[in-house]
């Protein structure tokens, strides 16, 4: 893998979705962007925020509603010539428990709305992914609660941490990932701290 040239935090626009669950590739962007000292900036041409590091590297938080997120990123794409293998989507991902981040590339998009519209837009799936559970709402307290009413709810107090924890261990990979080194980033996060396969859902080893 080369190094990645446009890094995408998925989330939905607005006050009201801050701090949801889906909102955690907006975080992590915004991680990122403060550890390299990168800036966003609105850009109305490609509907979202962008930032660009000393490196070259962009990163864009697209500005449309989850399921119109590939609008922006096409756009990105198309004029500075960014290839979807050149790409990291980070977003978040009902079937893996909170606290455990997954890297792969390619694959579908698992009712995931704004990877869905990215892979129709771009015309390819082969971006990478970098996947942050948020737990399903068959393991919480209320199992029978609407997928879409679950992800755009806060995480819970026990939750959050454990989500916290996961993004900074994806930031501390970053190096590696800068670098095009998927294969010793992909080890660090894919185990827990006593070097075992770190926890999942039921339908994660699926995917």
């Amino acid at each position: 893998m080369a190094g990645f040239r446009l890094i995408v935090g998925l989330g939905n626009i607005g006050r009201n979705y801050t701090d949801t669950r889906h909102n955690v590739g907006f975080w992590w962007a915004d991680e990122l962007a403060r550890a390299l000292c990168a800036d966003f900036s609105h850009e109305a041409r490609f509907s979202g925020e962008l930032a660009k590091t000393n490196q070259g590297l962009r990163l864009l938080k697209p500005m449309t509603y989850m399921n119109l997120s590939g609008h922006s990123v096409l756009a990105v794409a198309q004029f500075f010539d960014i290839a979807p293998e050149e790409m990291l989507v980070v977003h978040d991902d009902l079937d893996l428990l909170p606290g455990v981040v997954r890297l792969k590339q390619g694959g579908g998009h698992a009712g995931h709305n704004g990877l869905r519209d990215i892979g129709v837009k771009l015309g390819s799936a082969d971006f990478w992914r970098l996947r942050f559970g948020i737990g399903h709402p068959r393991h919480s307290e209320t199992p029978q609660q609407a997928v879409a009413d679950y992800v755009l709810k806060p995480p819970l107090p026990d939750e959050l941490p454990a989500i916290e924890k996961a993004m900074k261990k994806a930031l501390d990979v970053w190096p590696l990932l800068a670098r095009g080194d998927d294969v010793d980033a992909m080890r660090i996060l894919h185990t827990d701290a006593a070097g075992k396969p770190a926890s999942k859902t039921d339908k994660e080893s699926s995917l």
